[in-house]
């Protein structure tokens, strides 16, 4: 007969672990990539049935899942959340400048909080992907580095997976062969098991991937995996799109082939620094589909190959492990090829947290969470004090019980490229700035709910409810059913820019009244 265990000793077994100290502290290993749906991960219910990622879902079995995680919009201001704990309204002093994707900042206006950890007795390495400002911040933010410098090398920029110009620890850019997934794992590899760091130091280490943003292509090895597959076709990949705001009428990525099969448009794939790109296995929507899925498979891989690295090295029970994507991306859904959006098809990333001992396992956590409040959380488990106020809010409380109470919401905001102070200004008609036409929006999450504000004048709002319409087909916000909730997702959205101080609240363009 099995005794039952009080659920005191239950809490007690997994939160909260004695704050360590020196060099007991808690490794951090953040595993960051690219333009990844949680889509194309099989441990989330919504991923195509094909999908087999099993180191990822292995993962997810030793920690908790989350389930609508917005770390970000688009690559950039993504990056910029995770190095700032800042909405991008909030990064003071950083710009677009030169040839795409150049740009700058000064560090004494927008400083990164991995110079903090540095001086707290953390190594912090970063490797992989790097899209923030030229300056890199090795020295000063970083211990270690290893990185492909997008900003610096504007004409290498489109390289993803192939020849790409590397810089280390501030050093010279050499090209580099190789597929860049099995580059950045080996490097990571190395550092974990030792190279380029003190043996008795605590670490972070922010890994950045490079896939799966396109062009989208796959290890070799892989090119051949999920033959035979069929996509089914999102409801509203062709307009109209009943519901929606005005230029989402205009959204036209996708049209129909010879058999009424959805393909992409102008017969290839048009993203910044990769224009151009034409499909492995052809132009359908399930040929890019299912290109993009096999240029998962080396990233499920190396998740599977960084793990046993830990256990091998008996770092396994002391490092906390995060895994993510700086935003997800859409394949056919309200008739995207692309991130921007503001709806889950476009830039909802997986999200996994595990830590034997301190986080719970095979939990799912269904609370909206963003990209800002994984900063507060490296801090509480790092035990050192936030250098300066965060737009986000530290998770150990899900972490320790992922079923718990939560009351803030979740905000996510899209500015283009704007950022800091560039932002207090809206532009009008901001849809007409962007290639893909999507305009200035800001939404907020709660609950089973999602509230979107278009920043361009007389818009409908958006209101969704993400259990029983996860495909935000009916805009609730044209239920006069719903005027009440409306209202307080309206206050609240307000309520939650003025606290994290954005001066654009106060230009937001008046909103259509679908209803009295």
């Amino acid at each position: 007969m099995h005794r039952l265990i009080p659920l005191c000793l239950v809490a007690i077994a997994f939160w909260p672990a004695p704050k360590a100290v020196g060099k007991d502290r808690p490794n951090i290993l953040f595993i960051y990539t690219d333009d990844q749906s949680y889509r194309t991960v099989s441990c989330y219910p919504e991923a195509y049935k094909f999908v087999n990622t099993p180191n990822i879902d292995a993962l997810a079995k030793r920690g908790v899942r989350f389930t609508h995680a917005y770390i970000g919009t688009w690559c950039l201001p993504s990056r910029a959340a995770l190095l700032t704990g800042h909405h991008p309204y909030g990064v003071k002093s950083l710009k677009m400048e030169g040839k795409y994707p150049g740009s700058t900042y000064d560090p004494k206006q927008a400083p990164f909080w991995p110079s903090v950890f540095r001086k707290n007795g953390y190594q912090t390495a970063q490797i992989g992907k790097w899209h923030t400002g030229t300056d890199t911040g090795f020295g000063r933010d970083w211990d270690y580095q290893v990185v492909w410098n997008r900003p610096r090398h504007p004409d290498n920029s489109g390289n993803y997976f192939y020849d790409q110009l590397i810089e280390t620890n501030g050093g010279k850019a050499k090209l580099t062969k190789g597929y860049s997934t099995d580059n950045y794992t080996k490097w990571a590899v190395n550092y974990i098991r030792g190279a380029n760091r003190q043996a008795d130091k605590p670490w972070y280490l922010w890994l950045c991937y490079g896939a799966v943003h396109g062009p989208f292509t796959p290890a070799k090895r892989h090119l051949n995996i999920y033959p035979g597959i069929r996509v089914p076709t999102p409801k509203d990949i062709f307009p109209p799109r009943p519901g929606k705001p005005d230029y989402m009428q205009r959204i036209e990525y996708w049209v129909k082939d010879a058999n009424g099969r959805p393909e992409l448009k102008g017969g290839s794939f048009g993203g910044q620094t990769v224009e151009g790109t034409r499909g492995i296995h052809g132009n359908t929507l399930t040929d890019w589909v299912r290109q993009y899925h096999q240029g998962v498979r080396a990233l499920d891989e190396s998740v599977g190959t960084l793990i046993q690295t830990l256990k091998a090295t008996g770092q396994y029970e002391n490092t906390l492990v995060v895994f993510t994507a700086d935003q997800g991306f859409g394949w056919g859904q309200h008739g995207f090829c692309r991130k921007i959006a503001p709806y889950d098809g476009t830039i909802r990333s997986p999200l996994i947290v595990s830590m034997p001992g301190r986080v719970p396992e095979g939990e799912v956590c269904r609370h909206p969470v963003a990209g800002v409040d994984l900063v507060p959380t490296f801090f509480e488990f790092a035990d050192i004090e936030l250098p300066w106020k965060m737009h986000g809010h530290d998770l150990t409380k899900l972490l320790r019980k992922p079923g718990a109470r939560w009351s803030h919401p979740t905000l996510t905001i899209y500015t283009q490229r704007k950022y800091g102070d560039d932002t207090n200004a809206i532009p009008p008609n901001s849809s007409q700035l962007d290639s893909g036409g999507v305009p200035w929006w800001v939404s907020l999450a709660k609950g089973r709910y999602k509230y979107i504000r278009t920043m361009e004048d007389n818009q409908i709002e958006e209101l969704y409810d993400l259990i029983s319409d996860p495909d935000e087909l009916n805009n609730l916000a044209l239920d006069p059913a719903h005027s009440g909730r409306l209202s307080r997702f309206r206050r609240n959205t307000i309520k939650e820019l003025k606290r994290t101080k954005a001066g654009l609240v106060n230009q937001l363009p008046p909103v259509r009244i679908a209803h009295q």
